[in-house]
């Protein structure tokens, strides 16, 4: 089944064009800040290109994306970005292609990570960025949750396994299913290691304001950040 042609028209519908404040608020503002001064960007997984269209300054931006139902809204939606049909794991460019790559919560939907993390590196220029963003690892682990025990007077927020890596199916929306691929957070660090990717900057933002002004029941776990955000560069070649 090819879930993401399936919820294409959903996902456009719920998280882009200004609609979701986890990306106004916070994953497009990052982006554009860790981007800048970029001239070769390219978007993995760029979906319809929210992400690609706030990239300013560079003089070339590309996304890539295997879903047709996104492309074709990408390219209707204009802007800078060209686009290209391809997978993460063998991207369609020549070596040191970019100088910048952006992946936005896409290589938890990915099973072949470690190709697809070996391409970034491959298709970067020595000392290339990556700006890599993911569901939080442990926080967003399968299992995992707010729990309110009214028994106990507790109040907590549970770990699932997270050592674990683990593909489930997730009912995100009545109806709507999407695949997702937990992995801890060494599996993505070594993987970027083996690619020559060293990451110097992470953040783990807490939710933003307008998340939790529209899921009041997240409101008391908004310690707990959601998102995981990784800037690495790629090494110079030792001579």
């Amino acid at each position: 089944m090819d879930y993401w042609e399936q919820t294409s028209t959903w996902w456009q519908a719920e998280f882009t064009e200004g609609v979701d404040a986890e990306y106004v608020e916070q994953i497009l503002p990052l982006a554009a800040e860790h981007l800048r001064g970029s001239h070769h960007v390219l978007d993995v997984g760029c979906g319809e290109g929210q992400v690609a269209r706030v990239v300013t300054g560079a003089a070339q931006v590309v996304g890539v994306d295997p879903t047709w139902s996104q492309l074709s809204v990408a390219v209707q939606r204009g802007g800078a970005p060209r686009y290209v049909s391809g997978v993460a794991g063998a991207l369609p460019f020549p070596p040191g292609t970019f100088d910048a790559v952006v992946a936005c919560l896409v290589f938890e939907h990915i099973a072949d990570v470690d190709d697809a993390i070996a391409e970034v590196g491959r298709v970067l220029t020595d000392a290339g960025r990556f700006v890599f963003f993911l569901n939080h690892p442990l926080l967003q682990t399968p299992g995992s949750g707010w729990i309110d025990d009214h028994i106990l007077c507790e109040q907590y927020w549970r770990i699932g396994p997270y050592l674990v890596e683990d593909t489930t199916i997730e009912e995100v929306d009545k109806g709507v299913f999407l695949p997702f691929i937990h992995r801890p957070l060494s599996r993505y660090i070594n993987a970027m290691a083996a690619a020559g990717l060293l990451v110097t900057h992470m953040a783990e933002p807490a939710p933003p304001p307008g998340f939790l002004a529209r899921a009041a029941e997240y409101r008391d776990a908004a310690t707990i950040p959601r998102l995981l955000f990784l800037r690495a560069e790629k090494l110079l070649p030792v001579l």
